[in-house]
């Protein structure tokens, strides 16, 4: 069964190139989203495996954005991405709910499953 995930990135490029790659990989996009609030209904509406972060979301805070994705009742994994390294955000990705980080440059389906086991 393939692993369900929401992506949310603000940047429309991205989303499109993020979707495409994991789905050819195998990963069902249940959907996308471009801000916090499309994020929380989304995850409501489709219940997502994981739900994929953008650290910064525009003029919006992608680790608040996981703070509140993982107090909602239906909580799920969240993995946040970025195009900054991880020894930039090691810290902050540490103290957040997430599952872990992905650089952008390394999304795959299998680095999303590897962080989920």
């Amino acid at each position: 069964m393939p692993i369900r995930c929401l992506i949310v990135d603000d940047n429309p490029a991205f989303l499109d190139s993020a979707r495409r790659l994991l789905a050819a990989e195998g990963v069902e996009i249940v959907g996308t989203a471009s801000t916090s609030a499309e994020a929380l209904a989304l995850a409501v509406e489709t219940k997502p495996d994981v739900v994929l972060v953008d650290v910064e979301l525009g003029d919006e805070d992608g680790f608040e954005l996981t703070r509140c994705l993982a107090a909602s009742p239906s909580a799920m994994p969240v993995i946040l991405i970025s195009t900054y390294p991880e020894e930039d955000v090691v810290d902050l990705v540490a103290s957040s709910p997430a599952a872990g980080f992905i650089a952008k440059s390394s999304l795959s389906a299998g680095a999303v499953t590897a962080m989920l086991s």
